[in-house]
């Protein structure tokens, strides 16, 4: 049995006036994907336990089969395990987005308007964390470069128990009620302003405000949490798989887990990312024997952060006739049975910007029991309203592994 995972990271959504009260998925053309889903089975799933944020790691450890309650020590430290960053274990690992705030006066009162500084590469990501480590960087706070605004801070020094809100929560506010709260709230705004003061001065940023371009004028700390330690995947299943992402939070998941990370030339997070080359590592990834691909694709996710319901539906449309049809048309090729999985790890709803912990639709194919044909199921929220509901993602988990048998 071959089992392939399909994350379309956020594109579950609420109902949207301009679209006569349908949802992106309602909407989007993703024919091959709804076809498949006639035959399948439909339905929810609760990705993330109630009273937990509803952040990717949450979400995307359940999807896995990992009780997040048991094993979520924080988002950084699994990005940083990505990056192959050593974590000592008295260490305290912060995301460090780089971020574009903007307005006047106080840094309490600038809004952050950008949480990804205009999508910011990596070549001139790591520009400015190489400058801030020279100017901030002393023995008990490190920087480290990661995949465009997304960074790592590690110290010995700041608390990891400080209240600290993601970024992409608070996008077009003033930042003045969302700085740090709790114990080491002040040492790490201090350092956040420190960094406002360094980067919108540096050359980089000032020439990008000339050519009308977002800057990365500030970093942004969040996600904290200590050194993760996940079990085996393939003990846990019996099966070895791999992972295909250009986000490092889920392949820190996948290192942690003993699953082998394809980077793919071109993935970058964003809707411009390489589709084609997604498809084909797991294809390629299968044909070497390995029995599950986990493949996730993060633009849709991204378009709703930053409120673009036109690239939303087209991110939607690539991932079905870019990535699924390919792989799904090679899997039914070889012969041998195999599960499919559609799901996003979490809704990321474009009137709200940001994540929602309400419960994702699926469309779950198995190649040796095709369910009853019917023209209702399609992979939208409301077709999984009618299907089959499951409290938790770990059981969910088990059940597409069919771990349960």
């Amino acid at each position: 049995m071959k089992y392939f995972i399909l994350v379309p990271d956020g594109c579950a959504d609420w109902p949207i006036p301009s679209l006569n009260g349908k949802t992106p998925l309602e909407v989007a053309n993703i024919k091959n994907i709804n076809e498949l889903a006639k035959i399948s089975e439909v339905g929810l799933v609760r990705t993330v336990p109630k009273g937990f944020a509803p952040g990717s790691d949450t979400a995307n450890l359940s999807l896995l089969g990992f009780d997040p309650a048991i094993y979520l020590t924080g988002r950084a430290p699994l990005e940083a395990a990505a990056m192959g960053i050593e974590m000592p274990e008295s260490a305290a690992i912060f995301r460090m987005n780089l971020v574009t705030l903007e307005g006047d006066g106080e840094y309490a009162d600038l809004s952050l308007i950008d949480h990804s500084a205009g999508e910011i590469s990596n070549e001139e990501a790591a520009i400015l964390i190489d400058y801030l480590a020279k100017e901030l960087e002393r023995n008990d706070i490190n920087f480290y470069p990661g995949v465009g605004y997304r960074n790592i801070l590690i110290t010995d020094e700041l608390d990891i128990s400080c209240l600290l809100t993601p970024p992409h929560d608070i996008l077009g506010q003033k930042v003045r009620d969302y700085l740090p709260k709790g114990s080491g709230a002040d040492e790490i705004t201090d350092l956040m302003y420190k960094s406002y003061v360094i980067l919108k001065e540096h050359p980089l940023n000032r020439e990008k405000v000339e050519k009308g371009l977002r800057p990365a004028n500030s970093i942004w700390l969040w996600g904290q949490g200590k050194k993760p330690g996940l079990a085996s995947f393939e003990e846990k299943y019996g099966i070895k798989g791999s992972v295909i992402t250009a986000v490092d939070l889920i392949k820190g998941i996948g290192v942690c887990a003993g699953l082998e990370i394809i980077n793919i030339p071109g993935a970058d997070g964003t809707l411009h990312t390489n589709y084609e080359g997604k498809a084909q590592g797991a294809i390629d990834e299968f044909k070497k024997g390995k029995d599950f691909v986990f493949v996730h694709v993060e633009a849709p996710d991204e378009c709703s952060h930053n409120d673009d319901l036109a690239g939303k539906l087209k991110a939607l449309e690539f991932i079905d006739y870019r990535i699924f049809k390919t792989v799904s048309e090679y899997l039914k090729s070889t012969g041998e049975p195999y599960r499919i999985l559609i799901v996003p790890d979490h809704k990321t709803p474009l009137e709200t910007r940001t994540h929602s912990d309400e419960p994702t639709p699926f469309v779950l194919f198995d190649s040796e029991k095709l369910m009853p044909p019917a023209d209702w199921k399609m992979f939208t929220e409301a077709s999984g309203e009618k299907g089959t509901y499951f409290d938790n993602g770990c059981d969910f988990a088990d059940y597409f592994f069919n771990r349960n048998k």
